[in-house]
């Protein structure tokens, strides 16, 4: 299973006391691969960076880069899928580029890409994502 993240679901899924950790621990067990782009990897960073600290967003990143299930997808087409924020558009061309099977996002703003026919995109809010991981 080939998985796109939002920014907000990596950052609930790694403390240890939330409730959404079995994300983040499927991921380090190699339960479904991560694509990234260098677009994504930098808001990684840049948002971990300020709501924990820079120590700990490198670390972060630097393991996601160690994982040999995190897959780095060169973006080739801009899509411009997503008109109410252009910055999700990432996500979005990472997933078409990557052949994900989700992008796994909160945001509403994904919800445009209910009406759009070609490329045909799944997104899952994180309840059912984290329900794929529950054993």
């Amino acid at each position: 299973m080939r998985v796109v993240l939002d920014t907000n679901i990596l950052l609930v899924s790694i403390p240890k006391a939330s409730p959404f950790r079995i994300i983040f621990d499927a991921l380090l067990a190699g339960k479904f691969e991560l694509v990234i782009s260098n677009e994504i990897l930098s808001e990684y960073l840049e948002i971990l960076e300020r709501k924990t600290n820079a120590v700990i967003a490198q670390n972060v990143v630097e393991t996601l880069i160690a994982l040999p299930n995190v897959q780095k997808q060169e973006v080739y087409f801009k899509w411009d899928l997503i008109n109410a924020d252009k910055d999700d558009n990432k996500f979005v061309d990472c997933a078409v580029a990557g052949n994900a099977d989700f992008i796994v996002t909160e945001d509403k703003h994904f919800n445009e890409l209910k009406n759009v026919e070609f490329p045909k995109l799944t997104v899952l809010p994180i309840l059912e994502f984290k329900l794929l991981f529950k054993n």
